[in-house]
């Protein structure tokens, strides 16, 4: 059995208790100490507790400051009462001076319960870094905690610049964050890439036998060439999609079909570069509306619009796994004539239960982010009776917090926003042959579209 852990009911805390929480004697503490004393506890008991910290700080040489005790009354009335959200809370600790911001860059820090490693270190880095900064005067929490603009860009540029510099070891704790965060990314995608393929082979196998039909292939396959010949969006999408060039493109038709198809889920390409085109130009690789394929329409546009194809990209990136297992369990299970229309897609993932599907447990970190629950009345903020300090620290999930606002509901399925996401697929689908000119799914479709989707989701052999 783990160590015993038991929820705080009618706890006032005293400012010995805080101190040994903090590991600091009670003259030491800082104002990020008090705060996450008095969040790790329900906000009634946090209120009540106020006077007796304040009492024994002041007695200790430590009084802190009025905006201090002012501003931690404020926002525990505002916990107690269930409208404070989670921005209010962070934004309430940050201003003690010795709380990292949530979001420095790129970087957003985990809460404490599920940091890694390197970000508890990181995290306790900095901390001791503004605590220094706060003695030596550059940081002034009492202009935080009034909520002083000026005192906020300050605070958050002092905490960049430590982010940004080198270690003693040589390490700069940003690009080390962010290193582990790609890595962790790209494991979880690999997870739910494994998982989504699981589930498909598991539609292919209740689908039963779907044939290559070989005529339809080479058929397909000669039209394609003959677009990818010529000049125009036809083929030139699909190749940019592919990361290729029409010369290195697979001789073989049903690896070439499924190379280009697999794209269609899984971009590699996107515009050419400058050089690359005055290359491609030198070598008359491609005629001169093919180089222009993906440039802004208008260079000066001040709208600034992305170009065409890097809509096309990022438009059919936004499609995630639970969208395309949506639309592969449709279409392998309605087979040849299915419809296949970006309407019908978009429908298609509305009407989608996974519970119908064998096998499917995709990640919740790559398919959607929960909504946290709205705060209730007997909720309270569970802590170990032998935990860390730092292990204490506020549960804003457990507050209900987690989400943002306590009355934040679920958006609606916007079926409209998928369908426009789907419209480039099935645009270039129709150029693969994959559905015909009534929209409707091919033989060639119902065997390629879900062999090219299973390749979308495997990790590619490594050279």
């Amino acid at each position: 059995m783990g160590r015993e852990r038991r929820t705080l009911r009618g706890v006032e805390l005293q400012a010995d208790r805080v101190a040994e929480l903090a590991h600091r004697r009670v003259a030491e503490l800082r104002r990020r100490d008090v705060a996450i004393a008095l969040l790790s506890v329900p906000a009634a008991d946090a209120l009540a507790s106020l006077p007796a910290i304040r009492r024994g700080l002041l007695a200790a040489g430590n009084p802190l400051s009025a905006p201090f005790w002012e501003s931690a009354e404020s926002i525990l009335n505002k916990i107690s009462e269930h409208v404070a959200t989670f921005g209010d809370v962070h934004g309430w600790l940050e201003a003690t001076g010795t709380e990292p911001t949530g979001i420095i860059g790129l970087h957003v820090w985990a809460e404490p319960a599920v940091r890694s490693p390197l970000q508890e270190e990181m995290h306790a880095r900095l901390v001791g870094y503004l605590e220094e900064r706060v003695a030596a005067g550059e940081i002034d929490p009492d202009r935080l905690a009034t909520g002083d603009e000026e005192a906020r860009t300050e605070y958050v540029t002092i905490q960049e610049r430590w982010m940004t510099a080198p270690l003693p070891d040589g390490r700069v704790p940003m690009t080390a964050l962010l290193d582990e965060q790609d890595e962790a990314f790209l494991a979880d995608w690999a997870a739910a890439d494994a998982e989504a393929r699981g589930a498909l082979q598991s539609m292919l196998t209740a689908a039963g036998e779907r044939p290559l039909p070989a005529g339809e292939l080479r058929a397909a396959v000669a039209k394609l060439r003959a677009d990818l010949a010529q000049p125009g969006w036809r083929g030139q999408m699909l190749v940019s999609f592919s990361g290729r060039n029409a010369d290195s493109l697979p001789s073989d038709d049903t690896e070439l079909w499924l190379t280009l198809a697999t794209s269609v889920a899984a971009p590699q390409g996107g515009p050419l570069s400058d050089e690359d085109k005055e290359f491609a130009r030198a070598m008359e690789w491609a005629e001169e509306e093919d180089l222009e394929f993906g440039d802004a329409l208008d260079q000066d546009d001040e709208d600034d619009e992305p170009d065409e194809l890097s809509a096309a990209i990022a438009a059919i990136c936004a499609l995630d796994h639970f969208d395309w297992l949506a639309v592969m369990s449709a279409l392998v299970t309605g087979g040849p004539g299915t419809p296949a229309s970006a309407a019908d897609l978009a429908r298609y993932v509305r009407d989608f239960d996974p519970d119908q599907v064998i096998g499917l447990a995709l990640a919740d970190s790559v398919v959607s982010l929960a909504s946290a629950p709205d705060a209730d009345e007997e909720d309270y903020v569970e802590v170990d009776s032998d935990a860390d300090f730092d292990e204490a620290v506020f549960d804003f999930d457990a507050a209900g917090l987690g989400g943002g606002d306590f009355d934040e509901d679920d958006e609606d399925f916007d079926e409209l926003s998928i369908e426009e996401l789907f419209l480039n697929v099935t645009a270039m689908w129709s150029v693969l042959g994959a559905i015909d000119s009534d929209d409707r799914l091919t033989p060639l479709g119902w065997w390629g579209l879900p062999e090219a989707m299973s390749r979308a989701w495997t990790e590619p052999e490594p050279e």
